[in-house]
């Protein structure tokens, strides 16, 4: 499939803009199969299903600036491994990463401007579910202050609180741990993240947040587009967008709305723009949970076909000084907020 052509004004503004994906899941693939994050791949066996979507070089080549890689947790593994393991895999992906001159690991708005100057790849690590942290003084076990984020739940209950996946409910939202963990993370200047969390749990997380500092939803799509379990209803877009957080797409097309055999990128665009008209310019930006075992769209399978998204938010009448919000600067804005001094 021959994809359409990007202007020169596309190419010259995503050249222009500070370009940060707010998730990435390439790390599950390198823990299981031991794909190497810093080579360039190409679409893989499956043509950029699932896997073999992103890595630096193809990122550094489509003119991302940043990324934030997520460790993905399992749910299964028992309790008392779950600190060594999580230390562990986060000593694992900091040092995978830091093998490439192009990378810096970054922890804060100063490291990413270094890195910026450097002319590296600035990459922050974040955790993806509850399973792996049982209190809040699991939270210092991680070493060097590097994890920048954490999504409370993932797609099972957890001793954090309630999922809203299929399954993943509980009978109520977050626990008293999980409320416990929110204050700590506030405390820590973790960001906390409150994508795949069930509803109750997301307002039981607001409601003990720290309101100087925002929140987010890193990755998801929006009820308004398209209905899905998965996806955010507008009370919650504007809950996110009163903290200052943002509310980042993802570009799975189940969640999208699309087919998975031909789903376009100008679905993204679609819950893009949904979530400024509700929670404005400010909240929204770019989670693609690429290689998270998910399907793109036909146009967008990797991280390659990136600057067309550009332009069709072009097309699509946003204006450059949204577009740009929409790639980084938004999500920058809240690191900026919560680790200022990092």
């Amino acid at each position: 499939m021959s994809l359409p052509a990007v202007s020169s004004e596309a190419l010259e503004l995503l050249s222009a803009s500070e370009v940060v994906d707010a998730h990435i899941e390439s790390f599950v693939w390198s823990r299981v199969f031991g794909y190497d994050v810093n080579a360039r791949h190409g679409r893989g066996p499956l043509g950029g299903w699932l896997f073999s979507q992103s890595d630096v070089p193809r990122m550094i080549e489509a003119g991302m600036t940043g990324g934030v890689f997520s460790i993905a947790t399992n749910p299964f593994r028992r309790r008392r491994r779950r600190r060594d393991t999580l230390v562990r895999n986060v000593n694992r992906l900091r040092a995978a990463l830091e093998s490439s001159p192009r990378v810096a690991v970054v922890k804060g708005i100063g490291g990413y401007r270094q890195a910026r100057a450097d002319g590296k790849l600035a990459c922050f690590l974040a955790v993806q579910g509850g399973n792996a942290i049982d209190g809040p003084d699991d939270l210092t076990s991680i070493p060097d202050d590097v994890i920048s984020r954490i999504t409370l739940v993932h797609l099972s209950r957890s001793p954090l609180g309630s999922s809203s996946a299929p399954g993943g409910w509980g009978p109520s939202g977050l626990t008293d741990l999980g409320r416990a963990c929110v204050k700590a993370m506030n405390d820590r200047r973790i960001i906390v993240d409150l994508a795949h969390i069930s509803r109750s749990g997301f307002w039981d997380a607001l409601s003990v947040h720290d309101r100087s500092q925002p929140a987010i939803v890193s990755h998801t799509g929006v009820c308004a587009v398209h209905d899905s379990w998965r996806n955010v209803d507008d009370d919650q877009i504007k809950a996110i967008a009163d903290t200052g957080g943002v509310v980042g797409i993802m570009f799975h097309t189940g969640f999208l709305g699309e087919s998975l055999w031909a789903g376009r990128a100008e679905a993204v665009v679609r819950h893009v723009e949904h979530v400024i008209r509700v929670g404005g310019e400010g909240a929204v930006a770019i989670g693609s949970d690429w290689d998270g075992l998910i399907v793109p769209p036909v146009d967008l399978r990797t991280v390659s076909d990136f600057p067309l998204l550009v332009q069709l938010m072009l097309d699509r009448g946003l204006s450059p000084s949204t577009v740009q919000k929409a790639l980084g600067a938004n999500y920058l804005r809240v690191v900026e907020q919560v680790r200022p001094a990092l």
